[in-house]
């Protein structure tokens, strides 16, 4: 078994090759799947990440929540503080700049007065760099999103990801939270003890 670094590494490196049409095809028919979940129709207020290099793109779910009224919100990265802010967003285009390692983000003068606490999300929708049948995720390596999941245990947790990304079983730490779902271009994986 590669450790998590290993694996990180092996898959991000697939991700990576996938050309921006074979992105834009597959991120097109998750959007599609995402948009038709229950979860998603019912929530007031939706935190979700906006995509960088060559993750499931989320730009124009983001366009489609704001159009069918939900309350959009989008994470900052505080490094020093190792934790996720969280921030809502009325117009990407306006709203978004570079900010850590050049992921868009809320300009900074927005998070004072857009900035709401965890208990308010009811959907979250997250990256990641590799799955399992299980619902299990690895990040990127920095515990920001496991340390925001741990804070608010009764959100939805659903991970956007391609289907290369997917593997059987992951080597879970204690601290790696477990998703509600992960939905690939392929297919929809739940986890059935995660249901309320």
């Amino acid at each position: 078994m590669d450790t998590p670094l290993q694996l990180r590494k092996e898959i991000l490196s697939r991700r990576d090759r996938l050309t921006p049409k074979q992105i834009a095809t597959m991120s097109a028919r998750i959007e599609h799947i995402l948009l038709d979940r229950e979860e998603i129709k019912t929530a007031k207020t939706v935190f979700i990440y906006v995509n960088f290099r060559s993750e499931v793109s989320t730009k124009e779910i983001i366009n489609q929540l704001l159009y069918l009224g939900k309350q959009v919100a989008v994470p900052i990265t505080r490094v020093t503080e190792k934790r996720l802010d969280i921030v809502t967003i009325s117009d990407p285009e306006a709203d978004l700049v570079p900010g850590y390692c050049g992921i868009p983000e809320p300009r900074e003068e927005l998070v004072t007065q857009r900035i709401i606490p965890p208990h308010d999300i009811d959907t979250i929708i997250l990256p990641g760099s590799v799955f399992d049948k299980r619902c299990g995720r690895f990040g990127y390596g920095g515990g920001y999103y496991d340390r925001l999941l741990a804070k608010i245990p009764t959100a939805k947790r659903i991970a956007l990801a391609f289907e290369l990304q997917i593997v059987d079983r992951l080597p879970l730490a204690d601290h790696d939270e477990i998703l509600d779902a992960v939905i690939t271009e392929e297919q929809t994986i739940t986890n059935p003890f995660r249901s309320r």
